[in-house]
């Protein structure tokens, strides 16, 4: 089985870094995957999106034109994708940066106000882990105990510190 999730939002939310965390779940369950990044010359507040395959068998391609699984952190992405969803899809929104409410009775929409919830817990910059976290809880795509694993081997060295805040993140995710 092959499943394919697209992250989109604005350069700066860490949509990139949510990818690679989905890509070391899939590396440490030894899972077939591809992670490829897309992002426009702006170093922050630009598009970013990132398209994720996990699969049991080799994968064709990396490029995911219609995800299994998207998430919108801002409203051009929602815009932008939402149609392009496969039906019996999930989406994740962040329903603090995203006003719409999805028409489509064909997937099903997860609305959390993640960016909210960030600033809340003191978790800024959290808000990619505390959707991972409910992507987590409903898709039961990788076991907590996997993520904690990608988080550790993600976060490099120098921010060891972050790792504990992504935990959490991840739990507060996980837990609404």
């Amino acid at each position: 089985m092959t499943t394919e999730i697209l992250l989109a939002g604005f350069g700066g939310q860490g949509v990139l870094f949510a990818g690679k965390i989905l890509a070391y779940c899939a590396l440490i369950d030894g899972k077939e995957l591809s992670w490829l990044p897309s992002y426009g010359p702006e170093m922050r507040g630009g598009t970013a999106n990132c398209s994720v395959c996990v699969s049991d068998e080799p994968i064709g391609s990396p490029v995911v034109t219609y995800p299994d699984i998207l998430v919108a952190m801002n409203q051009p992405s929602y815009d932008k994708f939402i149609n392009a969803v496969k039906p019996s899809g999930s989406v994740f929104i962040d329903s603090s940066l995203v006003e719409s409410k999805c028409d489509r009775s064909d997937i099903s929409c997860h609305y959390l106000p993640s960016t909210t919830l960030a600033s809340e817990n003191a978790l800024y910059g959290g808000s990619n882990m505390i959707l991972l976290g409910k992507i987590i809880k409903e898709t039961g795509l990788f076991t907590l105990e996997t993520v904690k694993k990608a988080i550790e081997k993600v976060v490099p060295p120098t921010k060891e510190q972050l790792i504990k805040n992504n935990f959490k993140a991840i739990e507060i995710g996980m837990s609404v």
